[in-house]
């Protein structure tokens, strides 16, 4: 049940909008998809399929539909137009479980208290799916004449690598991207600082997972009996080479140009090394205050491993033949993987320990010298009295990969603006996103979305 506790709306003085809309429709339909359970797993995004399929009737768009597994649902809806290369609007149906003890609201209820809007989904990616619906039926309502096709697309399964939804898409029905060249989907953020400028990261690019299992095997045996190594002894040796040996870093232009712009506005200490991140990165004791005090940032730099999954005995008195360990492995999008692979079995250093591929995407950028990109930037500023925009990459993926890899210029695009310091809590407690910035971002992107795909 719905538990809205205060309502607020605040008009910005610094935001306008040619786009007559009534706030509260989009509002109330981010409440009520907020509510339906799409937890992954199991996913069952066939329950927000129902979702739009409604909305879809009720306005007279015609949509298709498909579960590439039980419950596992996807739907699309296109507004036919010209010629150029085709748009579509992207989200994920799926959010990630929440423990609702640790919450100081329930999960699934969508709560608005002190102008934020709770509930899990509301920053992953349901307040961007409504904001692209909201987008799609301004065009159909207002019988827009269109440039290119534009395609409303709500997927399963990205929290869980998107194999049900996009890439199962993409693989299984590629008819529908034939013609597309531009996506708008998850991904970058907006900041009102301090001095109220707008920190707006658009991303660009993302690093790629490569993710292994290293399997260890040795003489089992009783285990008061240690021998001089074991399956585990050796894993674990192997494990602490990998930590103890990090990878080189590497500036990519992206990661240059977007700490180059972030530079101002950080504090003080860090803004010389931001400005000038390559000479920076020479400097050890850098390295290891960066990763310390800024991590997100310490693992644009390079390629990293993180030690995620460990088994070994299922007793304590009994050495077992085998141990395991998983490896959440990112390498930079212009980073090679065989070499990178090739660098994991130097630090290994051990021919008893075999190593399994468990998944490895694509390079994952997308140029912003783009007539999207652009106009983006231009809609953007005429809306806010100061803004910096910034092209971003990401330490994780989203679903994006999956297009970049057909050649489709992708863009995370989310313009909802946080105060500085407030966070969405992104897959944590609370989350959370501004009522005003989401009633902001409905309206910012039905401008974008219009004036890219206006004849």
């Amino acid at each position: 049940m719905r538990n809205v506790t205060i309502f607020l709306f605040i008009a910005s003085a610094m935001f306008t909008s040619s786009a007559a809309y009534s706030q509260n429709v989009p509002l109330d339909r981010l409440l009520e998809y907020l509510e339906i359970d799409t937890i992954n797993p199991p996913g069952n995004e066939s329950r927000g399929v129902v979702f739009f399929q409604r909305i879809f009737e009720e306005a007279g768009i015609d949509y298709e539909t498909v579960e590439s597994a039980p419950g596992r649902g996807n739907i699309w809806a296109r507004l036919e137009g010209g010629d150029e290369p085709a748009l579509v609007l992207l989200h994920h149906i799926d959010v990630v479980p929440a423990t609702p003890e640790y919450w100081d609201t329930d999960p699934l209820d969508a709560v608005i208290k002190d102008g934020m809007i709770y509930a899990r989904g509301t920053s992953d990616t349901k307040s961007l799916g409504i904001m692209h619906l909201e987008a799609f039926l301004y065009l159909h309502r207002n019988n827009i004449r269109l440039n290119r096709d534009v395609i409303f697309m709500a997927t399963a399964d990205e929290e869980a690598g998107g194999l049900f939804g996009a890439g199962w898409l993409v693989e299984n029905r590629p008819e529908i991207f034939e013609g597309v060249g531009y996506l708008l989907n998850e991904g970058g953020g907006a900041t009102l600082m301090e001095n109220d400028e707008i920190q707006l990261q658009i991303e660009v690019a993302q690093k790629r997972p490569y993710w292994l299992r290293l399997v260890a095997t040795d003489v089992p045996g009783h285990g008061s009996i240690p021998r001089t190594t074991s399956a585990t002894t050796r894993l674990i040796a192997a494990l602490n080479r990998i930590q103890q040996t990090p990878f080189e870093p590497h500036i990519t232009d992206t990661v240059r140009e977007m700490f180059a712009r972030l530079a101002p506005s950080m504090p003080v200490q860090w803004q010389a090394a931001m400005s000038d991140i390559d000479a920076a990165v020479q400097d050890p004791e850098f390295l290891r205050v960066l990763q310390a005090e800024r991590p997100g940032f310490h693992s644009l730099i390079r390629n990293t491993c993180s030690i995620t999954i460990l088994k070994g005995s299922e007793k304590i008195n009994v050495v077992s033949p085998e141990a395991s360990a998983e490896l959440d492995c990112r390498i930079l999008p212009d980073q090679d993987a065989d070499e990178f692979l090739a660098g994991i079995r130097e630090r290994i250093a051990d021919d008893q320990i075999a190593i399994e591929e468990i998944m490895l995407f694509g390079p994952a950028e997308s140029s912003p010298d783009t007539d999207l990109y652009s106009l983006m930037s231009r809609v953007i500023e005429e809306r806010f009295a100061s803004v910096n925009i910034i092209p971003s990459a990401m330490t994780g993926f989203t679903d994006s990969h999956f297009f970049r890899d057909l050649g489709i210029i992708s863009y995370g695009f989310a313009p909802i603006v946080f105060p500085d310091g407030v966070e969405s809590n992104i897959h944590g407690n609370n989350e959370r996103i501004p009522l005003e910035s989401f009633n902001q971002g409905v309206e910012l992107t039905i401008d974008v979305v219009r004036e890219f795909v206006e004849e």
